[in-house]
């Protein structure tokens, strides 16, 4: 008998948990929380990264890459939509999306196939916030603050949310230098 394949639907939303603030002096500093941040992950787990353009989402994404060991350089998206770095070992992929020039929620990125790869990968979401949270119950999102307007300053204040059961248990304070 043939199963029909059935749309996810969250369960009662979970209380966040505590947020986690990092500050981030520099593009080094940020791969490296990258770094750190990829010895937590594992298949299933579903990123949402937001923050202003230049904030360092895709810095941060290069260092998730490095620490998973997946192939290829991890770049911006932005164009093409979605990336996938398959591992070099015996992790998971990493799926890289930038839903920036995605106007719609989860419908506009249907295409994806982001509810088929999530089980068996970690899948990153820049500018995904009202767009993917219907895939999972369980998510972390990161909120890159930085200085606006004509500034060179890099400091950056990474605020760390774990939202269901996956996360809420999660300490994420392991990831501050």
């Amino acid at each position: 008998m043939e199963e029909s394949a059935k749309p996810h639907v969250p369960a009662e939303p979970s209380e966040p948990a505590r947020d986690t603030e990092i500050t981030v002096t520099s593009p080094e500093q940020m791969r490296e929380l990258g770094r750190r941040l990829a010895k937590l992950l594992r298949a299933g787990d579903l990123l949402m990264l937001s923050g202003e353009l230049g904030a360092g989402k895709t810095t941060l994404t290069r260092g998730l890459g490095e620490g998973m060991g997946v192939r290829g350089a991890v770049t911006s998206p932005t164009f093409v939509i979605a990336r996938v770095h398959p591992s070099l070992g015996d992790g998971p992929p990493l799926v890289h999306v930038d839903a920036y020039r995605l106007s719609g929620g989860l419908d506009d990125m249907e295409d994806l196939d982001l509810d088929v790869s999530l089980p068996d990968s970690v899948i990153v979401v820049e500018w995904g916030e009202g767009k993917v949270e219907e895939l999972t119950d369980d998510r972390l999102q990161l909120r890159i603050h930085r200085a606006v307007g004509d500034t060179t300053d890099e400091v950056r204040h990474v605020t760390l949310t774990g939202v269901g059961e996956r996360w809420t248990a999660a300490d994420l304070s392991v990831l501050a230098v």
